[in-house]
């Protein structure tokens, strides 16, 4: 369990970080998923090659289905977020 969060957690929060900087562009904020879904895929694929103990992957493939997965979550994590804001304002 330990070994899939330490390959999900940093790309899930670069990716959140880079979103946060394109939701301040004025690109539409509809592309921002399909966007961490390749930047997520990316990085999965880069880290494989350059820091194999953070991608606990056996193959390219699963490093960057790893990477997709990851830059999605970074979207959700960000919808979250603003449920629980938006829930703690309608009370």
């Amino acid at each position: 369990m330990t070994e899939t969060l330490i390959s999900v957690v940093p790309i899930t929060v670069v990716c959140y970080l880079i979103g946060i900087v394109i939701k301040a562009t004025p690109l539409n904020n509809k592309y921002i998923p399909v966007i961490m879904g390749f930047l997520g895929a990316a990085l999965g694929a880069l880290s494989y090659f350059i820091a194999p103990e953070i991608v606990i992957a056996n193959d390219i493939i699963t490093a960057i289905a790893i990477g997709i997965v990851s830059g999605l979550a970074s979207t959700g994590v960000n919808q979250v977020g603003k449920q629980l804001v938006k829930s703690e304002t309608e009370e």
